[in-house]
């Protein structure tokens, strides 16, 4: 079974993705970004990863996931050396749960204020 979840976002029809797909009992969820109503939310690697992973937390339940779910986590980072001020967030959230983590260091993505992307893998128990 196969089952997509959408923002809503214009994007994900012009480019063609889905904020999530769920596959049987495992949920992907694309990279997002610290991006709310009113733009690019937080300044600082902190902030915008804690962002995110508020963001992500909506869509993990509306697919019926919750954090403790999640069994890989990725970090999109446009300058490495604030690898533990995304982390400190990351460790906030995941500290007992401990997924795999891959922190990867990209380019400035397309919105220059965006200095973090998170892409997470959930999965229960069959």
């Amino acid at each position: 079974m196969r089952t997509i979840y959408g923002s809503g976002s214009t994007w994900e029809q012009t480019l063609g993705y889905s904020r999530a797909v769920q596959v049987d009992n495992t949920l992907y969820i694309s990279a997002t970004a610290a991006s709310g109503p009113d733009g690019i939310v937080g300044d600082d690697f902190y902030s915008q990863t804690k962002y995110i992973l508020e963001k992500l937390d909506t869509v993990l339940k509306d697919a019926g996931f919750s954090y403790e779910d999640v069994v890989q986590s990725k970090l999109y980072l446009t300058d490495i050396s604030k690898w533990e001020d995304a982390g400190r967030a990351h460790g906030e959230v995941f500290g007992e749960i401990r997924p795999t983590l891959s922190l990867v260091h990209v380019l400035p993505f397309l919105d220059p204020k965006m200095l973090v992307e998170i892409e997470l893998v959930a999965q229960k128990s069959a």
